[in-house]
């Protein structure tokens, strides 16, 4: 069964990492204005100059064979060069990456110790108070767009990291909660509390290890929802990372850097998701 799950993940892994690259630039391909370039416009450049740049932008044409091309040089460890920064493609991520994994792991910390303390407050140490306060404030921040927050996080000069702590905080909450609700009114653990065991005791030996293979599986996806969330969030708040990066190739459409890019976001988001679906699946096999 184990087994069976990690060759379907590396099978799915490599297929969207085919099919993401390969969407994306025709995606770009097929937008509005593909085929506008600012620096054509340029009007210290010669005839000549801009008869150059078109030539170098040939090779974009067709989104197939600029694929093929792309995923030929990646195997020789070569992404490219940026069109738009005129850099290689290796070191722009190679510089940004540092700060957008900073920004994720502080965003996921933030917004998961908030939702799990209010999931707790809620169903094992059963404050009401604060059950209210969380969907309500759950449900206010559901409403509201990553760029929104990133923007309130740039006028209260709270940092993005928050920002994406308040987007994955609703997501999160909601899911935990219902875990842990349906956990903690099963009857044995009634009958514990019954008996007088500590809610620690209650909580670590009776709740978690029930509710723990779902939390995985959800923080799977919570990481997927901080990598969304990171390209608004860095491009409003000035964080120069991947998310940035990604903001000014698509505006520039820049299609060596956009092609690579969605890789490395599909890699990390399907990993995640993986990861946690075959720890989850190992956690719970011993006991079938």
């Amino acid at each position: 069964m184990l087994k069976r799950k990690v060759f379907y993940h590396v099978i799915s892994l490599f297929a969207v990492l085919l099919l993401g690259g390969f969407l994306s630039a025709t995606l770009v391909r097929l937008a509005p204005g593909r085929d506008a370039d600012e620096q054509l416009l340029d009007a210290h450049l010669s005839s000549a100059s801009q008869q150059a740049l078109r030539d170098s932008r040939r090779g974009e044409q067709n989104a197939l064979q600029f694929y093929a091309r792309s995923a030929r040089n990646l195997l020789r460890g070569d992404l490219g060069v940026s069109r738009s920064l005129g850099q290689p493609v290796a070191r722009l991520l190679r510089d940004r990456a540092p700060a957008t994994a900073r920004l994720i792991f502080l965003g996921l910390l933030i917004g998961w110790s908030a939702a799990l303390a209010f999931a707790l407050s809620a169903t094992v140490l059963r404050l009401r108070s604060c059950e209210f306060l969380a969907l309500a404030v759950s449900g206010a921040l559901l409403s509201l767009p990553a760029a929104v927050l990133a923007l309130l996080s740039v006028m209260w000069n709270l940092g993005g990291s928050l920002a994406v702590g308040l987007v994955v905080f609703p997501r999160v909450h909601r899911y935990a909660r219902n875990l842990l609700e349906t956990a903690s009114t099963r009857p044995h653990i009634t009958t514990a509390r019954a008996k007088g065991l500590s809610v620690s005791r209650i909580l670590f030996w009776h709740i978690i290890p029930v509710v723990g293979p779902q939390l995985l599986a959800i923080f799977g996806v919570s990481v997927s929802i901080a990598l969304a969330a990171a390209i608004p969030i860095e491009a409003l708040c000035g964080i120069a990372g991947v998310g940035q990066l990604a903001w000014q190739a698509a505006m520039a459409r820049d299609l060596p850097l956009i092609v690579h890019l969605t890789g490395i976001v599909a890699f990390f988001t399907v990993t995640a998701n993986s990861l946690a679906d075959i720890v989850a699946t190992a956690t719970r096999e011993p006991a079938s």
